[in-house]
């Protein structure tokens, strides 16, 4: 495994450039499947995942060409498409689900292992499998995958039990060359379902709604290849938001969407920070020690799960003591295991924590066990005394390109070791 090290005691100061999401271009992706030729997105993140999905549609029958330095991926899709998503890509990415919707409705069959991923808890597959069941697929589970056929699907009323990001992903790509009309009530609202389906629509697609709980689709005969520019990391501008109030300093984040962010650019506001919205991102400043603040993981447009870590890291160094509260992912709170390794005081009752947080934390080695707790741990450990060595770097380079290098602009002592 590989392992970050930082050392305490440094403040942040600079300028970053966030990328595109990674919670968006995996599904970008898997939407340049419905149709053929070269579809071409920019701003591609130089992570992990993006390799991932990349093989993924390689075994697909696509070519698939990264140019790193321009931050663009190619993707050419034949006209004859393989359906087979095999288990040692799938294990390894669960957004490799999302090649589900796209498969059914241009080739007619779909055989997906069962996902794998982060270990943040169980994020079931029934809403996608619901969907698609309501368009007229059938859908099976054998031998460890899903197997999905339809010869033709036609639209219908899908009725999400919860706001799933990857549910309404799935049928959202399956709606668009599906006869008639497809209506998500209750879908995922997160910018992300924003992007996808403005690059959908350039592709051709009829998509209205996207942004709100209620997305209509009306099925079209055939797309075409687009370029499309990948949505800023969110996740990314706000983490990077988050280190600067924990270590007192200075960052501007470029290439990010303040309005992306409100909830959780507000909570740091209530910490102390001074926010401002620059011509291509934000600034965020802090001259003394945060106060602790409560904070409620939502989905869109509440503070994402994904900022949990980083906020239960913020107020283990706060001044006070504040609940975190986690709605989304029961497994999360594994991260407070290790931060407590960094002397952090934080109390776990089923889906809340209560943070009282100290002047300095201690330094240590510690385990990340998913991106997001990857990224905290980081953050906590430039907020503590001596050296702290994060194993399981590989995590956080799955959702964080460059991430010792930014922290080196920014003026940290940190090092990736192998």
């Amino acid at each position: 495994m590989a392992a970050i090290r930082v050392s305490g005691g440094a403040r942040l100061a600079g300028s970053v450039r966030v990328t595109g999401a990674k919670n968006s271009v995996l599904k970008l992706m898997a939407a340049a499947l419905l149709a053929r030729g070269c579809t071409v997105l920019h701003e591609v993140p130089d992570i992990h995942d993006v390799e991932i999905m990349a093989e993924l549609l390689r075994r697909l029958g696509c070519s698939v060409e990264r140019d790193l330095a321009a931050r663009t991926l190619a993707i050419t899709v034949p006209e004859h498409l393989e359906h087979r998503a095999d288990y040692d890509l799938v294990r390894r990415m669960r957004a490799s689900i999302c090649v589900l919707g796209p498969l059914v409705t241009r080739v007619g069959a779909a055989d997906v292992a069962l996902p794998g991923g982060d270990a943040i808890g169980s994020r079931g597959l029934d809403m996608h499998i619901d969907g698609l069941t309501r368009m007229g697929a059938t859908v099976a589970s054998e031998h460890g995958y899903l197997v999905a056929q339809a010869p033709r699907l036609h639209g219908a009323h899908v009725d999400l039990d919860f706001p799933s990001v990857g549910a309404t992903e799935n049928i959202l790509m399956a709606a668009v060359l599906a006869d008639g009309t497809t209506t998500i009530e209750n879908a995922a609202r997160e910018p992300e379902i924003v992007d996808l389906a403005e690059m959908l629509r350039a592709m051709g697609a009829q998509v209205d709604g996207a942004g709100t709980p209620t997305i209509t689709v009306v099925g079209v005969e055939g797309l075409q290849p687009v370029e499309h520019t990948t949505v800023p990391d969110r996740i990314v501008a706000g983490t990077w938001a988050i280190a600067a109030a924990m270590t007192q300093g200075d960052v501007t984040v470029h290439n990010a969407r303040p309005e992306h962010l409100e909830l959780a650019l507000d909570r740091l506001s209530l910490a102390g920070a001074a926010i401002d919205a620059t011509a291509d991102g934000l600034r965020v400043r802090m001259d003394r020690r945060p106060r602790a603040i409560d904070i409620v993981t939502l989905p869109y447009p509440g503070i994402a799960t994904d900022f949990q870590p980083q906020f239960i890291a913020l107020n283990a160094v706060a001044d006070g003591a504040a609940m975190v509260t986690e709605n989304l992912f029961e497994a999360r709170f594994r991260f407070v295991q290790e931060l407590a390794r960094l002397g952090a005081d934080v109390r776990t009752d089923g889906h809340h924590a209560l943070v009282r947080g100290r002047a300095r934390l201690s330094g240590a080695p510690v385990e990340a066990t998913d991106i997001r707790a990857g990224a905290g741990l980081v953050l906590a450990g430039l907020c503590a005394d001596g050296v702290t060595t994060v194993h399981g770097a590989e995590h956080i380079d799955r959702g964080y390109a460059g991430f010792v290098e930014d922290l080196q602009a920014l003026g940290a002592d940190a090092e990736r070791l192998a």
